[in-house]
């Protein structure tokens, strides 16, 4: 199947670089609601059957337009959401985005048994991004999903996933709120990276260079 990994449009936690990943979430910024407005014309050739997104409001906010152009009602799915700050949620300094990224480096380097502090392990993280995963292949074998989710979490997921890319250097490349990265396959035969979009669907308008995206951001520009 083709499966299309959309990060969810911009929040106001997004511009000010706070590690916002409990539920609910923030909502959209006005350029956020722009962004997710644009997507169903970028993707106005897929041939999408389905679209989901996590249980965090701002991605189904992002979703919404998609849906409604696809005609497809947003399916939230348990599972697909931010890679938990635990400890570090909400903050904004630069001891917790270090700590953050820290976490995320280790488990590009396969240290999966490591925790956030206070909150869960890349073991716990890929078995339940996996198991929602493996619940849209089940529903779209052979068909194309958008899944609208977040940025750490769609980084850290397809550079272990896809087989066809250094996972350490694809941990490390950006994605800009409603930037997309597109795979094909499936869980048994493997996953191969088709596309990286890092800008933001419907183009270089629509980047905020004044906000500080830590989830968004390589780990380089996140700890800087």
């Amino acid at each position: 199947m083709r499966l299309l990994l959309i990060r969810h449009g911009q929040t106001p936690n997004n511009v000010a670089g706070a590690l916002d990943t409990a539920f609910p979430g923030a909502g959209l910024t006005p350029l956020g609601s722009v962004q997710a407005a644009a997507i169903p014309g970028v993707l106005a050739n897929e041939d999408i059957r389905g679209v989901y997104a996590s249980r965090l409001t701002r991605t189904q906010l992002t979703g919404t337009p998609l849906a409604r152009s696809t005609g497809y009602d947003i399916e939230v799915l348990d599972g697909l959401e931010e890679i938990q700050a635990g400890d570090f949620e909400m903050r904004t300094d630069e001891e917790a985005v270090a700590g953050y990224v820290g976490t995320l480096t280790r488990w590009a380097q396969s240290d999966l048994a490591y925790a956030m502090p206070g909150s869960e392990s890349g073991e716990d993280f890929f078995g339940r991004y996996d198991r929602a995963i493996a619940s849209i292949v089940d529903n779209h074998a052979g068909e194309t999903a958008a899944v609208v989710s977040h940025g750490a979490a769609i980084r850290m997921w397809a550079a272990h996933r896809a087989r066809n890319v250094d996972t350490v250097q694809a941990v490390q490349r950006w994605l800009h709120n409603t930037g997309m990265c597109a795979l094909e396959g499936d869980p048994l035969s493997g996953w191969d990276l088709v596309t990286w979009h890092g800008d933001p669907l419907g183009g270089h308008a629509l980047e905020d260079p004044a906000a500080n995206d830590v989830t968004g951001d390589t780990a380089a520009e996140a700890t800087a």
